[in-house]
């Protein structure tokens, strides 16, 4: 995974499944298998940090009254 650019969550959340398609064919070799887990908890990590910071700007977005709401992103089970 290149880190020259910062990655966009759709970018990232692309890319993450590129390689779970990958690794679910079963037929990739040991060394590219661990690069492949690396590089998709790299992106894990950016997909999360990226949607906690939204959840930090929504937490601070007004109601229609000019009241804070809080604001929790509901995760899939």
């Amino acid at each position: 995974m290149s880190e020259e650019k910062e990655l966009s969550f759709e970018e990232a959340m692309e890319s993450l499944e590129e390689i779970v398609n990958e690794l679910e064919k079963g037929d990739v070799p040991l060394e590219k298998a661990i690069d492949y887990y690396q590089d998709g908890m790299k992106l894990s990590k950016l997909c999360n940090d990226k949607l906690k910071n939204v959840e930090e700007k929504m937490t601070k977005i007004m109601n229609e009254q000019g009241e804070f709401e809080v604001f929790e992103i509901q995760e899939e089970e």
